[in-house]
């Protein structure tokens, strides 16, 4: 990277989960750890749950191979800077981000992630619904101990790994800024998003969460069809045994999304996408973090 040539970004937030959005189709710039990290600091930096990296496909080595089938890779980057698969929030922001920019029309489009190619779909009304491919649930789950309570978490995989815990009372999850301990720990040696789930009503449910690399969001797209899966199974619903598809309406923080799973696997996740600022980052913000 450059130091001394300004760095372009936007922000954008997805049901409040926000991203420092930072474009580069040529894959030019070094983005190394201390430098997301900085950039996602909410006192000393923009501030965000993650940074998406926006990168023609082409041109990064982690996506080379999706190219003939999605023109734009999401590099994500947690909050603190660790690589991360995917993120369903930071699909729809991306999206968003594509099609403000002239680079995608309305309609549909496939964007590259290192969770595999996802399809997505822009609406009239701005709101995006992204193909999340289908859940993985793995038959070892975990239990999850806050405060002296403890429950069971069914694990379920999104292209990255979660562990949903049905509670009582959202308060039960506690302060969420550091991970939840759970046992055994062997289950999830990469680390774990944790989901805290309440039920509102048939086929409704609300949700916390703690991201893995970023403490508690407002709002988690893989999370939320996480849950989705996981209250479905809960309540006897497997769509690849009735041949229906399921929707749930789940809550969280910073807004609603609403998630369908198909009886082919596949899940469409449906939810907002809003950019809300951009400009020009001061190099010295970079050379400081790299120092």
């Amino acid at each position: 990277m450059n130091n001394t040539s300004p760095l372009t970004f936007l922000k954008g937030h997805g049901t409040q989960n926000d991203f420092v959005i930072v474009p580069d189709p040529d894959n030019a710039l070094d983005l190394p750890a201390s430098v997301v990290a900085r950039l996602c600091d909410r006192r000393a930096g923009i501030g965000g749950d993650g940074l998406l990296h926006v990168v023609r496909s082409a041109a990064h080595p982690d996506a080379q191979t999706m190219a003939g089938e999605a023109e734009w890779f999401m590099d994500y980057r947690n909050a603190d800077g660790s690589i991360a698969e995917m993120c369903g929030n930071g699909v729809r922001v991306f999206a968003g981000y594509l099609q403000r920019a002239g680079l995608v029309e309305q309609g549909d489009l496939a964007i590259a992630t290192r969770g595999g190619v996802k399809k997505a779909h822009i609406a009239k009304n701005g709101d995006v619904t992204v193909s999340m491919g289908k859940a993985v649930l793995p038959a070892d789950g975990v239990t999850v101990t806050v405060d002296g309570r403890s429950w069971p978490a069914r694990n379920v995989n999104m292209g990255n790994p979660h562990a949903v815990a049905f509670v009582a009372d959202l308060a039960h999850a506690g302060e969420l800024r550091s991970v939840p301990p759970f046992s055994p720990a062997e289950v999830y040696p990469d680390g774990v998003n944790v989901e805290f789930v309440v039920d509102r009503g048939p086929g409704h449910v609300a949700m916390r969460v703690h991201e893995r690399g970023s403490g508690e969001t407002f709002s988690c797209g893989t999370g939320a069809c996480a849950v989705a899966v996981a209250a479905a199974r809960r309540d006897g619903v497997d769509p690849g045994v009735t041949g229906a598809p399921v929707t749930y309406t789940v809550d969280l923080p910073g807004g609603t999304l609403v998630i369908t799973e198909y009886p082919d696997g596949e899940i469409e996740m449906t939810g907002p996408a809003v950019i809300v600022a951009e400009g020009v980052i001061d190099p010295a913000l970079i050379e400081t973090a790299v120092a």
